[in-house]
């Protein structure tokens, strides 16, 4: 029979390391727990989330549009990312917080029909993205419907107060009193002329009719002269008045989310996108450049700049345009691909947007 060892004492020194380890694992713990009920108590704002599901819905329709040269690999490999990337995104459940109130939000069907998509390899399997999309689409402007209206947007009867204020404003009321300045000189002209004038005496029926004829041609040469004169002192001055009201502060302008400061030209933009070019950041690039490409159509007079618009919104406004629209559509195509779509870009990227850029600008 085997007799067990007697056990040796331990040292001072391992009992108190054993101790020590004790502790740390049990403040790790608490760490942790403390952890997972902090990050559990976090909720995104409503903002946010609408953000992140407007994101996925563009990232996944530009999984729709392939350019000619995309290879089949380079698009399965775009496929796989983007799917991933949105899955990022939206998590299959999150807290969404609105009005002081917190939301569990169920995101799985999302990941459910994904999981579909990336199983299905036949030709359907584009309709199921197209409703995917859709759907998302459809989430968002839910989410948008409950955001509180922009600081820009007024309703009409805002619109019609401040017309009201801006109508009562000093400059509106100056212009009143000088029309009324006006009346007044040219009334007191009248009467001075009157009181000037000699009175009429008792003549004959026919001498009557001749003497006021000729009264009422002096009375009348002299009135137009008399507007002549206060036209010319007071009009120049009215319509300096008028021009420097035109003259408006030029203000900062906002393009797909990028601030812009007023003397910020397309050149400008331009520049900054091959800077980024030059440090590596492609894909900053891109975008910056097809901003610049908004600035100078808008500069031209071809589209009109909006901060609520979308880059869809802008080539919808050249749809007619030709073949201006069939250059403008590559670059957006682009631009949603590496920007919205999260695809790395390469210098062959850079440079077909490039030269795409300058193709547009030739009109």
């Amino acid at each position: 029979m085997v007799k067990p060892q007697p056990r040796s004492k331990a040292c001072p020194a391992s009992a108190l390391a054993s101790a020590t380890l004790r502790v740390a694992a049990r403040l790790a713990f608490a760490a942790v727990v403390l952890l997972c009920f902090a990050s559990a108590g976090y909720a995104t704002p409503l903002s946010e989330y609408q953000k992140r599901v407007k994101q996925a819905t563009t990232a996944l329709e530009t999984l729709a549009n392939s350019d000619g040269a995309e290879s089949v690999y380079s698009y399965q490999t775009r496929d796989a990312e983007t799917v991933a990337s949105v899955r990022t995104l939206l998590p299959k459940t999150e807290t969404v917080e609105w009005n002081g109130e917190s939301f569990a939000v169920d995101n799985s069907w999302l990941h459910v029909e994904l999981d579909r998509y990336a199983a299905d390899k036949t030709p359907e399997r584009y309709d199921q993205l197209k409703r995917i999309t859709m759907r998302l689409a459809a989430v968002e402007g839910r989410v948008a419907e409950l955001q509180p209206p922009a600081p820009g947007g007024a309703t009409k009867e805002e619109e019609n107060r401040k017309l009201a204020e801006i109508l009562q404003r000093s400059e509106y009321a100056r212009q009143v009193q000088q029309e009324s300045a006006i009346a007044r000189v040219i009334k007191r002209i009248a009467k001075w002329l009157r009181d000037w004038l000699p009175r009429p005496k008792q003549v004959s029926p026919g001498r009557a009719n001749v003497f006021s004829k000729i009264a009422q041609i002096v009375v009348i040469v002299v009135a137009v002269g008399v507007l002549a004169f206060v036209l010319k002192l007071f009009l120049p001055r009215m319509l300096s008045g008028r021009r420097a009201k035109k003259k408006e502060k030029a203000k900062a302008r906002i393009v797909l989310g990028e601030r812009l400061e007023p003397d910020q030209s397309a050149r400008d933009l331009l520049s900054e996108a091959e800077a980024l070019a030059r440090r590596g950041d492609l894909r900053a690039a891109i975008r910056k450049a097809y901003i610049a490409l908004l600035v100078e159509m808008g500069d031209r007079k071809i589209i009109s700049l909006a901060q609520y618009k979308t880059n869809r919104d802008y080539l919808r406004a050249v749809r007619e345009i030709e073949p201006l629209y069939v250059n403008v559509k590559q670059l957006t195509d682009s631009f949603e691909r590496h920007w919205y779509g999260l695809a790395s870009a390469t210098e062959t990227d850079w440079v077909a947007f490039r030269s795409g850029y300058e193709k547009a600008l030739i009109r």
